[in-house]
């Protein structure tokens, strides 16, 4: 039984599976999750451990290659870790050597953007493609790039930082900048967008359900108005609306600059699609030139909820789709 493995290291949790493959599908055959270790070095040795367990259990598989997917900025050519905000102890970390020494097979590490982009294209709603965009749309919001029928990493591992893109003169903050896509377009964003408008609403004497009675408006969560726009909250809907609006700014910036077949979303599309996609639309309508748009469909991701589970793992595919010679993707 040929397998893969996948390597999810997180801030608070990390996770190894073990997928198999069948054709062009893969199935995930085992999983074991726990908390980070505080150190690094910790951190690998029981990711190790796991992982040589769970082979243990299954003497039939032979493993093929091992993919890492951690939080950016990293240095995937060299498999260094770069002191990610959440991993703040984990400054040029070799996360790829101690698994190649080990299990004697390749291995290799993508940020969690780009190795969500390979699994959505590899198994998901990307499948098929030749230029397609990933967009996280979660806590942050990133991008994995495929084109031409490869990832597309940049220089040095920058490439689809669209969450960087200025929307507006002046909006929420994120990724450091005011007005930001991700400042408009994340679950921090969508909060803290919501905060003046709260303020606002309650002060006119007006009730809403995105708070819980004596919850501070400071504290509000994207979940909860998420929550609050599917019972109809009239504030809520409102401000997912808004969201949608820049959301679909945000893709015609993105679809006339690389002309893609696809843009596969994830996190708060997948749960909010059937409040944001018709303002996006709109948006992308207005925003984006004619030929670009028509030749590109958004749709939410394939994989769904499972999403992160398969991410690790389409780094290791993607690593045995390699020239053994120059290291050069070759096209599906």
């Amino acid at each position: 039984m040929r397998c893969l493995a996948g390597i999810d290291i997180g801030g608070t949790k990390c996770s190894v599976a073990v997928g198999k493959e069948s054709g062009t599908d893969i199935e995930i055959v085992d999983k074991e999750r726990f908390p980070t270790p505080k150190e690094p070095a910790q951190a690998l040795e029981a990711l190790v451990e796991t992982l040589q367990r769970m082979l243990k259990r299954r003497p039939e598989a032979v493993l093929s290659a091992v993919g890492i997917s951690c939080g950016g900025p990293l240095d995937s050519e060299r498999g260094l870790i770069l002191c990610p905000p959440n991993l703040p102890k984990w400054d040029r970390i070799d996360v790829v050597t101690p698994f190649k020494e080990t299990f004697g097979v390749p291995a290799a590490v993508q940020n969690d953007a780009n190795a969500c982009a390979l699994a959505e294209w590899l198994w998901g709603a990307g499948k098929g493609t030749k230029n397609m965009i990933f967009l996280t749309f979660g806590t942050g919001l990133g991008a994995g790039l495929i084109l031409d029928g490869r990832l597309y990493t940049g220089t040095n591992d920058m490439a689809g930082e669209a969450g960087h893109i200025r929307l507006a003169e002046d909006g929420p903050e994120g990724y450091g900048k005011r007005g930001s896509f991700e400042g408009f377009c994340s679950g921090g964003g969508i909060a803290r967008a919501a905060v003046p408008r709260l303020r606002e609403w309650t002060a006119a004497g007006r009730t809403s359900s995105i708070l819980a009675p004596g919850q501070p408006v400071e504290e509000v969560t994207a979940r909860e108005i998420g929550l609050a726009a599917e019972n109809g909250d009239e504030l809520a809907l409102e401000i997912l609306r808004d969201t949608g609006r820049m959301l679909g700014r945000g893709i015609a910036v993105l679809m006339d600059i690389l002309n893609p077949q696809k843009i596969v979303i994830g996190s708060i599309f997948l749960r909010q699609e059937g409040i944001l996609r018709e303002p996006m639309e709109e948006a992308i309508r207005r925003e984006a030139l004619y030929y670009t748009r028509q030749v590109c469909e958004v749709a939410p991701a394939g994989l769904g909820e499972q999403l992160g589970d398969y991410a690790a793992l389409s780094v290791a595919k993607n690593l045995l789709r390699t020239d053994a010679g120059n290291d050069t993707a070759k096209p599906l």
